[in-house]
């Protein structure tokens, strides 16, 4: 990555964070709840933890796909892509947070706020903004991979709006500036990356979660591997909720969970034979 451009990203996305925070601060609104958990299945929903809570994470994505069949325990006989994630409550709207993906050891440091409430009691709306920072600390190097040798950092912004149907079924659209998708490309660019999630809660306790995230198609003879992460991904699948827990399990054709690695699309179609499983378990706590 050139350093004017890096500089810029660093710069822009340092703004919009530090507007994030002064908008939060300033908000006096009480929220009202559309989606219960600060996440679907990938991508962030606009929900906050109250002041002082913790919010820990362990996420895995099997490697084999379903349709392995039994050889393969229908997939869970892994290996499998593994992260953990942490994020504190700053306040009742801005949540910190660092998460690390075994998946070329990818370390995020990020920041999240919701900064408006309001719409209509039939549909109320809310909307928040997040952005990050991450490093590929441990991306394997070699011939055909000249941007990984730089060990290039990768950011992203995030408008979230979040309207709720209703009074069960959740909605969210996710706009995303995203810098670096690729760390395989020795030159940088800046994508525009869309997220499209829906929840529909049947009780207190249980939903039913579907989400896509539309990449720019990146493929072409300009790529290292003119195949590798073109398509979008989709992801379905439940979460239970528990006290103090978020217990999701998902289907789908995206094996990376880190943001700066599953917004910059999948090599697999969405389609079931390259569905794999996958779980999020969040535990809140509070000290």
């Amino acid at each position: 990555m050139a350093a004017g451009a890096s500089t810029c990203s660093a710069v822009a996305i340092g703004g919009l964070l530090a507007a994030t925070l002064l908008l939060a601060a300033a908000s006096t609104v009480d929220a009202q709840v559309i989606f219960h958990s600060p996440q679907s299945a990938n991508l962030p929903t606009a929900e906050t933890l109250p002041k002082g809570q913790w919010l820990f994470e362990i996420s895995h994505r099997f490697f084999p796909p379903v349709s392995d069949g039994a050889d393969a325990l229908w997939g869970f006989d892994g290996p499998v892509i593994n992260r953990l994630g942490l994020a504190y409550a700053a306040s009742d709207r801005v949540m910190l947070g660092v998460l690390r993906s075994n998946l070329d050891d990818n370390l995020e440091l990020n920041a999240k706020a919701r900064v408006f409430e309001g719409g209509s009691d039939a549909v109320p709306v809310m909307i928040g903004l997040m952005g990050g920072v991450a490093w590929n600390t441990q991306a394997p190097t070699g011939p055909g991979r000249p941007g990984v040798e730089e060990n290039e950092s990768q950011q992203y912004a995030q408008l979230m709006f979040n309207a709720l149907l209703g009074k069960r079924l959740a909605v969210g659209l996710v706009p995303t500036v995203f810098r670096n998708p690729s760390i395989d490309d020795a030159a940088s660019e800046t994508v525009f990356v869309l997220g499209l999630h829906g929840q529909l809660y049947v009780s207190d306790k249980m939903s039913f979660l579907a989400e896509r995230i539309v990449s720019e198609d990146r493929s072409g003879p300009q790529r290292p591997d003119p195949n590798a992460q073109a398509h979008d991904s989709g992801s379905f699948g439940l979460e239970i909720e528990t006290r103090g827990h978020f217990f999701k399990v998902v289907l789908s054709n995206q094996q990376r969970m880190n943001p700066t690695q599953f917004l910059g699309g999948t090599a697999d179609e969405f389609t079931p034979g390259a569905w794999r499983i996958g779980f999020n378990i969040q535990r809140k706590l509070v000290f």
